[in-house]
Order: C-alpha cells, then sequence, then structure tokens
C-alpha cells in the first residue's frame, strides 16, 4: 500500500496549500478553492502579486472568491519591488489575513523581492498564528529549499525554504519529468513534488498532507 506523504517543515505553519496551477476563472481550482474559504480563520485575503507583477490579478481573483463566500474580502498586498518588502501597512495586511494568497508568475521576481525579507518573516508569523497560506503555480514551486530559474532552464535557486530537503515542481506533466530530477539531483533534496494543474498539496502542521483537486502528484524520493 503506498504510505501518505509527510514532509518536514522548516517554519511552523496551520495550513500550507501548494497549487500546481490552473485557471480559475474556468472553474479549473475550484475545489481546491472552495476547501481554503472553508479554512480560513478570517474572512480576508491577503493576495501578494509578486511573482507576476499584476494588480489586476487581485481583482480577478476578488471577484472569483466572493463566488464561493459573499463575505470574503480580497487585499491587494502591493511587493513588487524590494522597497515594497518592509513597509509597515504590507505587513500589517499580511499579519491580519485570514489568507495569505502567493499568486502566480515567475520564481525569479518572487524570490528576488520577497526571500528573507521582512514580508516574508511576515508570512512565516501569519502561517504560525494561524492563517492559511496558499500559493499557486510559479507561487507554490517556491516553497522548498531550491526551485526552477526561469531565467536560465539549466539551473536552480535558493527558494523560500518552508519545506525542509524537499523541491517542487509545478504544472507538473510525468511525461515531462526533467526538471524536476534535475532540481533532486542537489545536495540536500531528498524529496522532489510534481504537482500538476488543477492539482493541489494540502500540509498540515505536523507534516501531514493530502491532495485536493483533479490530479494525481509524483513524489520522487532518494534512498
Amino acid at each position: 500500500m503506498t504510505q501518505p506523504l509527510k514532509v518536514e517543515l522548516a517554519t511552523p505553519v496551520t495550513l500550507l496549500v501548494l497549487i500546481g496551477g490552473g485557471e480559475f476563472s474556468f472553474g479549473e481550482t475550484r475545489e481546491i478553492d472552495e476547501f481554503l474559504a472553508g479554512r480560513m480563520p478570517r474572512k480576508t485575503i491577503a493576495f501578494l502579486p509578486t511573482a507576476s507583477g499584476s494588480p489586476e490579478y487581485a481583482l480577478h481573483l476578488g471577484k472569483y472568491f466572493k463566488q464561493i463566500d459573499a463575505d470574503l474580502e480580497t487585499i491587494n498586498v502591493p511587493i513588487y519591488r524590494g522597497r515594497d518588502n518592509r513597509r509597515q501597512k504590507n505587513l500589517n495586511q499580511i499579519l491580519s489575513a485570514g489568507m495569505i494568497y502567493v499568486g502566480g508568475g515567475v520564481t525569479n521576481n518572487l524570490l528576488d523581492t520577497l526571500r528573507e525579507s521582512p514580508a516574508e518573516m511576515a508570512m512565516r508569523d501569519a502561517a504560525a498564528n494561524g492563517a492559511v497560506v496558499a500559493a499557486i503555480g510559479a507561487g507554490a514551486a517556491c516553497f522548498g529549499t531550491h526551485t526552477r530559474d526561469m531565467r536560465s532552464s539549466a539551473s536552480a535557486l535558493p527558494a523560500l525554504g518552508w519545506l525542509r530537503n524537499t523541491v517542487i515542481e509545478t504544472a507538473f506533466d510525468a511525461s515531462s519529468d526533467t526538471m524536476l530530477r534535475r532540481l533532486m539531483s542537489l545536495p540536500d533534496a531528498n524529496i522532489g513534488i510534481g504537482i500538476p494543474p488543477g492539482t493541489a498539496v494540502a500540509i498540515n502542521g505536523d507534516g501531514t498532507t493530502s491532495v485536493l483537486g483533479s490530479g494525481k502528484i509524483a513524489v520522487f524520493k532518494k534512498g
């Protein structure tokens, strides 16, 4: 019998949901998003547009989440570049949210701005204090130790490191797993998780997981 996936967390969380991708406006992540809406301790979503740089992303996402729960309010937290990641208003919006949602885009953009910043520290504090953290696409790929360098397919970037010894490939296609295997070749990568579009891995505070959505994840382990 296949053993359920368990990961080791490097930062305390209540619930971390990593989504492989999918177009919410076409309903491709609906099951996942309904799950998220039902687990939020407060009705405010702090959306981080850092990976894409698009303020319109939050507007469309907010309208979509209101279809799920009319009481949900989505706030665009304008962290686009280095100086944004330490503004107190932005930190306060992260700390007070019921869910922090990290949008997709380009891994390099997100990590250049967010990694080891006051904003990331605020995300960690919020996650430890009960907020749900969700991320999609390139945003989700950044929660392992390393991730794909989207400006150079032959290299990897140090990522946020919320999961120990774990690398994540989103928009995963089982017929083309070269990038995930390349990430698994890194010395500190013991687990590799491939998450296809329309699918998510929900990670609880004790490291236990469940799979949400329409697809199946792939898990690679060393040894």
